[in-house]
């Protein structure tokens, strides 16, 4: 089995992975970088240039596994797309909003290489998709058996946890068997329940560490934590002051909704409008569409009725008043500049009234993140566009995240129980913390962090 890491850096960046086994030969993910501009924030595709890839089988519908897809395809061309069936319906949505991101970027930013693709080339490849259910065992290399004279290898996707139609990935072959866990979350969320990741068993385990670097607080629940949002939501409603929540489009936006729905249902807020952005109402209702297919919680919670979602018109989040407690519950997660939760922050930062309230991770080189890292009264450069600003809202931060905890993975490898575990999708420090714990638990087992670009056999 041959293994490439595609990912053009050694953080989380662009997620994509090539897999060779039994002379077939398959790419798993094809995203974008989220920090990085233009063709570098593709992955490495110009080391598998010369590979006849027999199919792509996607993850997940967040940009950092999918955002290149196109690239991918126009480099594959008689490549299978494959997805969950979850996964399919949201695919194109999300490949059009990327191409109107990058047009936006290519005005505003000056950024020439944008669009890297239209809606043009995602219209034309869209017919190659095909979503399959999970725990169905699939030849993705049908259409090659002749190939080496060998019978295709399989796929079939398990359920992740991680967002509608997430999912890890088990590869079959004549001898060997790969799983790659994609993102992953093993606990329930307010909406979606926990990966089925059960019965997985394999020779190779591709991995990701993204809070490998974040411990997991002594008697911390994720109850507890709801617990002190609905505090602090009732402290700054309190003082009449506004409430953002910055998160992702898909996921994160209907797990806040659904928490939101659920503490007006019970009496323990308000009924009272949620402002939200048209990409995450337009995820919110697949959410409800798909509801019966999706393994959840409140399966006849439907959250476009539960609540009543006000979305936010292009330049409304600049000029609307500030006043009367609204709560916004809109994109980027990371605060990335010419975003509503963007351009709120900017006007809310200042004001000691108001409170944004972090419920994922944000990078440390994003807005979000010199937010998060600035001290109260501590004045700094936000963005480019935001300028220099002084602190004074409220800032705090919620460990409501989609991803396992440290401690979860590490007992999955010894599940999995593989002969190698490739580490990725985590910072330095994350993919060590990983690799220095499994050598201390499961000695035997062959830890590799694979470098950018390099073909490792296993």
């Amino acid at each position: 089995m041959r293994i490439i890491n595609l990912n053009p850096d050694t953080a989380i960046g662009a997620s994509s992975w090539f897999v060779e086994i039994d002379g077939h030969r398959l790419l798993m993910d094809a995203g974008t970088h989220p920090k990085r501009e233009g063709y570098d924030s593709l992955p490495l595709y110009k080391h598998i240039a010369k590979e006849d890839v027999d199919a792509i089988a996607i993850s997940h519908c967040h940009h950092d596994h999918i955002g290149s897809l196109p690239i991918a395809a126009r480099h594959f061309p008689k490549a299978h797309v494959m997805f969950t069936e979850l996964s399919y319906l949201i695919s194109e949505r999300v490949l059009h909003n990327s191409v109107n991101v990058m047009k936006r970027q290519r005005d505003e930013m000056g950024i020439k290489e944008y669009p890297l693709y239209t809606h043009e080339d995602v219209d034309e490849m869209a017919p190659h998709f095909q979503g399959y259910k999970f725990n169905r065992e699939i030849e993705w290399a049908a259409h090659h058996k002749s190939r080496a004279g060998l019978p295709s290898p399989t796929l079939e996707f398990y359920d992740a946890g991680h967002a509608l139609g997430s999912a890890g990935i088990m590869v079959r072959g004549k001898n060997q068997t790969l799983f790659y866990t994609g993102d992953v979350c093993f606990r329930d969320q307010t909406i979606l329940k926990g990966a089925r990741f059960e019965d997985v068993q394999a020779d190779v385990l591709i991995m990701e560490t993204t809070r490998g670097n974040r411990a997991t607080p002594v008697g911390f629940t994720r109850e507890a934590e709801i617990k002190r949002l609905t505090d602090a939501l009732h402290q700054v409603i309190a003082r009449k002051g506004s409430i953002l929540i910055p998160t992702f489009a898909l996921g994160r936006t209907q797990e806040i909704l659904a928490l939101l729905a659920l503490l007006m249902r019970s009496g323990q807020l308000k009924n009272q409008p949620i402002y939200i952005g048209g990409l995450g109402r337009v995820f919110t209702e697949i959410y409800d569409i798909e509801a019966h297919r999706a393994h959840r919680q409140h399966q006849s919670m439907r959250l476009t009725e539960a609540l009543n979602l006000v979305v936010l018109e292009k330049g409304q989040a600049e000029k609307m008043k500030l006043t009367g407690s609204r709560i916004f519950v809109v994109t980027a997660g990371m605060m990335s500049e010419h975003t509503a939760a963007h351009d709120l922050a900017t006007r809310m930062i200042g004001d000691e009234r108001q409170a944004i309230f972090f419920v994922g991770y944000a990078d440390p080189e994003t807005p979000g993140g010199r937010l998060k890292a600035a001290k109260q009264g501590e004045t700094f450069i936000f963005s480019g566009s935001g300028g220099e600003v002084t602190k004074r809202c409220e800032v705090q931060d919620f460990d409501l995240t989609a991803h396992a905890n440290r401690e979860e993975l590490l007992d999955f490898v010894g599940q999995v129980n593989p002969r190698t575990v490739l580490l990725g999708h985590g910072d330095v420090d994350s993919r060590q913390w990983f690799e220095e714990q499994i050598r201390m638990r499961h000695p035997k087992i062959n830890v590799v962090q694979p470098e950018p670009g390099k073909s490792v056999e296993v």
